[in-house]
C-alpha cells in the first residue's frame, strides 16, 4: 500500500483512505477527502508533504502523511 509520505514531487495520486478521524475531518474542511485527486507539489527533506488540489495547497506533516493511503492516478 502506497502512503502519501512515499509520493514523489509531481506525482498525481488519488486518496484512498484517511485512517485518522481527526485528520479526515481537517482534510474535508480543505476539500480533500477519500476519492480526491491531488498532486504532490513539494516534498521537503524531513519536512511536510505539500499537496495541491486546484489552486489550493496544503502542507501535511510526515507523521500524518504516513496515515493517508493513496494510489497513483492517471
Amino acid at each position: 500500500m502506497l502512503t502519501l509520505d512515499k509520493v514523489k514531487k509531481g506525482q498525481k495520486v488519488e486518496i484512498c483512505r484517511i485512517a485518522d478521524e481527526m485528520v479526515r475531518a481537517q482534510a474535508i474542511r480543505f476539500g480533500v477527502c477519500e476519492g480526491a485527486v491531488v498532486i504532490c507539489a513539494e516534498k521537503l527533506p524531513a519536512g511536510p508533504v505539500v499537496i495541491r488540489k486546484g489552486h489550493q495547497e496544503m502542507a501535511i506533516g510526515r507523521g500524518l502523511a504516513k496515515k493517508i493511503a493513496v494510489k497513483l492516478a492517471s
